[in-house]
């Protein structure tokens, strides 16, 4: 019977009010995403404003202006690892970081319509679409600026395939080829590539290459004995 006692229309309807914002600002986001087909998307970006503003707006009723407060700050750092699992590392790149940032924006715009910033939310939502649509043409304009270019840095990074049982061995005189062509390793790490095979990564300090010069150290890496194949990539780092 506790739970009759705490109903109150007023606060009911003041909760409706802020779902639905929340509902209509995430699926503004969401349909952004959506369309270009984003790892989180429509309901994704939905789910997130409502869960936000459902916690804020609970905070809001049960403790006052001050629990939402400090329920806000715990939604920030939940979204944070909602987010962390949306990134992924792939040959060198980091991807999905633009989309992790988006869910955390959605998690604002929630928030502040669970608080009954309702103004506020639809305000976030038009400056989040305008970064993630306005801005594009932008990012595509420096994107393609040349990648020797003396404003970008670079991460270029060697790959070989090895055996597992030969992984030693390989490692050891991969690293003696490459600094032998005068080329330091600031990292060395390991993958699993199939179930018999590795792929060994080194990461050059070396923020510039001459591409033809690379191409034929791969070559000599590659006829390396237990090298089954070898391959050199650059990526852009933040």
């Amino acid at each position: 019977m506790e739970s009759l006692a705490t109903i109150n229309l007023v606060s009911l309807a003041d909760t409706t009010v802020s779902l639905t914002a929340a509902f209509i600002f995430g699926g503004l986001i969401g349909l952004e995403r959506q369309y270009r087909q984003r790892t989180a998307g429509l309901r994704t970006n939905i789910l997130v404003a409502i869960g936000a503003a459902i916690f804020v707006d609970a905070g809001n009723r049960l403790t006052g202006h001050d629990g939402a407060v400090h329920v806000m700050a715990y939604v920030v750092s939940g979204i944070g690892f909602l987010g962390a699992g949306v990134i992924m590392r792939e040959e060198g790149n980091v991807r999905g970081i633009n989309t992790a940032a988006t869910l955390w924006a959605s998690g604002a715009v929630g928030a502040c319509a669970g608080a009954d910033l309702i103004l506020e939310a639809g305000l976030a939502t038009l400056f989040i679409l305008a970064a993630n649509t306005l801005l594009r043409p932008v990012v595509s304009l420096i994107n393609r600026q040349p990648l020797d270019t003396v404003s970008v840095e670079v991460t270029n990074s060697v790959y070989i395939i090895t055996p597992k049982h030969s992984q030693k061995i390989a490692l050891k005189q991969f690293i003696a080829t490459l600094e032998a062509a005068g080329y330091q390793t600031q990292d060395i790490e390991v993958h699993q590539f199939g179930s018999d095979e590795v792929e060994i990564q080194a990461v050059l300090t070396d923020s510039a290459v001459d591409g033809e010069q690379m191409d034929v150290l791969i070559q000599e890496i590659a006829n390396l004995e237990y090298v089954h194949q070898a391959f050199w990539s650059p990526s852009t780092t933040d």
